[in-house]
C-alpha cells in the first residue's frame, strides 16, 4: 500500500486552523443550551458514518465513550430514526446532519424549524460542526492515517 503524506507536516498552518476550529466548536457546544457536547459527538459520528470514514468513527466513538456515551446509543446511531434512545433535540440535529451531508438545499420551513429549536448561535455552530467533520472525513479519506493512531 502506498504510504500517504503526513498532512499535518505538509501544511501545519492550515492544520492548526482546523484544530482551532475544533476547539471553538467544543467550547461553544458546551455553552449553548440547545446543543451540548453529546450532540457534537453524535453529529461527528453520524456524519462519519455517512461519509464512511473509519478513522473518524474510531476516534469519535472512543471520545464519546470517554465522555459517558453508551455503547447502545453508538450502535443505534445508524438507525436513530427507529430508536427510542435519542431525544427530540438529538433527532433534529441528526436529521440536519443527514440533510446537509447529502447536499440538499434547505427550504424555508425546515430552516425556521431548526432556528426555533436551536436559536441563531446554535444553528450556526451546528451547521459549522457538520461542515467541519465532513471536511475532516474527506481529509482522512485522502491521506489515510492509520485507524487508531490518534490515541
Amino acid at each position: 500500500m502506498l504510504k500517504r503524506i503526513n498532512y499535518y507536516a505538509a501544511a501545519p498552518q492550515a492544520f492548526e486552523l482546523l484544530l482551532k476550529q475544533e476547539d471553538i466548536l467544543g467550547k461553544q457546544f458546551a455553552q449553548i443550551p440547545s446543543l451540548g457536547k453529546t450532540i457534537l459527538e453524535l453529529v461527528k459520528l453520524r456524519a462519519s458514518q455517512i461519509n464512511q470514514c473509519a478513522f473518524c468513527l474510531d476516534m469519535h466513538s472512543t471520545q464519546a465513550l470517554e465522555m459517558g456515551e453508551t455503547h447502545e446509543r453508538i450502535i443505534a446511531l445508524s438507525a436513530w430514526q427507529d430508536s427510542p434512545l435519542f431525544s427530540e433535540q438529538e433527532r433534529q440535529a441528526l436529521a440536519w446532519v443527514e440533510h446537509l451531508v447529502a447536499g440538499h438545499s434547505v427550504d424555508d420551513a425546515h430552516y425556521e424549524e431548526m432556528l426555533a429549536s436551536f436559536g441563531e448561535s446554535g444553528l450556526t455552530y451546528l451547521t459549522i460542526a457538520i461542515n467541519a467533520i465532513s471536511s475532516w472525513n474527506r481529509m482522512v479519506k485522502v491521506f489515510k492515517p492509520e485507524v487508531g493512531s490518534f490515541r
